[in-house]
């Protein structure tokens, strides 16, 4: 008869992991975010996309994957309903017909014009309940940096 997995190593890696923490945390600003941006019919993925799209030259999908930590996949998958909606555009690159930049169109700078206070105040309201939000912030980045360093040294 096989032996059940042993309850108190569950709660060792509960306690410990390091992924489990960062997901729970992640998905609870993650609804938190949803909540602000809902009136605007806005999740904070596409919140975060389109805010990444905000820049002088249009990026390619495959600069925009790496910066927001998709794949090139969900990161299609996210632009499309915004495509949909009229917020941004996918264009083939005027250079290389193989690569498609996204940029935003006026209707996605007035939607960031509107969600952007939301944002603000929803930020701020977060930074004042942690004592020390620029170190969290710093660590967070870290483990974003060495895991690119990491897949870029393996490729």
């Amino acid at each position: 008869m096989t032996r059940p997995f042993p309850f108190d190593k569950t709660l060792e890696v509960g306690r410990a992991c390091l992924c489990l923490h960062a997901q729970r945390a992640a998905r609870v600003l993650a609804r938190r975010f949803d909540e602000v941006f809902r009136p605007l019919d806005l999740t904070n993925g596409q919140f975060s996309l389109l805010m990444a799209l905000n820049r002088r030259q249009a990026p390619t999908v495959g600069e925009l994957a790496p910066f927001l930590a998709m794949d090139r996949t969900t990161l299609t998958a996210l632009i499309k309903p915004l495509e949909r909606r009229g917020l941004l555009e996918v264009a083939a690159d005027a250079h290389d017909r193989r690569k498609r930049r996204v940029r935003l169109t006026a209707s996605g700078h007035a939607l960031l014009k509107r969600a952007y206070p939301l944002w603000c105040e929803a930020h701020a309201a977060l930074e004042q309940e942690f004592c020390d939000a620029a170190t969290l912030r710093a660590l967070l980045q870290q483990v974003v940096n060495r895991t690119q360093t990491r897949e870029e040294t393996a490729r």
